[in-house]
């Protein structure tokens, strides 16, 4: 069986993971790139223990399985924007339960508990990184882009991009030219 720790970022998180490996008596292999290999299935109690005595430190447990539909829903939404072509037949909700064969509502839930984030703010996140790209290669207008990734307006995809950026879409898009200017000239 292997376990997923979220957050564990360097050896100090290895070794309190072994730490609490050992204090619970549960065997396991090796632990490296927040993987824990497991020689067996934890029992839900041991399970829960271990998720319980990680927490305080930030670190937290999850299924391989969840981690990789989680990894399935982030392609499958990179997909949907990379490819869009302003006619969006299918919600999104829709298309990630049609793509990945699965309720939308387990999907929301496994993301959120994996991610810290709803689907939807990430969703919001690629489009608002969509909109920076576009911004930085080519011409096309903030109404064409609004056009292009499904936005109800410009107004709407305005607020979205100042609300995560802190920036609106005509300054980010002035510092942009800006620097492009300057790396000209420099």
């Amino acid at each position: 069986m292997k376990l997923y720790i979220q957050n564990m970022l360097d050896l100090l998180g290895e070794e309190q993971v072994k730490t609490e490996l050992n204090k619970l008596k549960i065997p396991f292999g090796r632990i490296a790139d927040g993987m824990i290999d497991l020689p067996q299935d934890l029992n839900q109690r041991k399970h829960n223990k271990l998720k319980n005595s990680l927490l305080p430190y930030g670190l937290k447990l999850h299924d391989t399985s969840k981690v990789i539909l989680v990894e399935k829903i982030k392609v499958a939404i990179k997909e949907m924007l990379s490819y869009a072509d302003g006619l969006q037949v299918l919600s999104y909700s829709n298309y990630l339960s049609l793509k990945l064969r699965h309720d939308y509502t387990y999907l929301a839930n496994v993301f959120s508990k994996v991610n810290g984030i709803s689907i939807q703010q990430y969703i919001i996140q690629r489009k608002i990184e969509r909109v920076k790209f576009y911004f930085s290669t080519s011409d096309i207008s903030l109404s064409e882009i609004s056009y292009l990734l499904h936005y109800s307006s410009v107004a709407h995809l305005s607020g979205q991009f100042k609300k995560v950026t802190g920036l609106s879409p005509s300054c980010y898009k002035h510092i942009i030219s800006e620097r492009k200017g300057s790396l000209i000239i420099g």
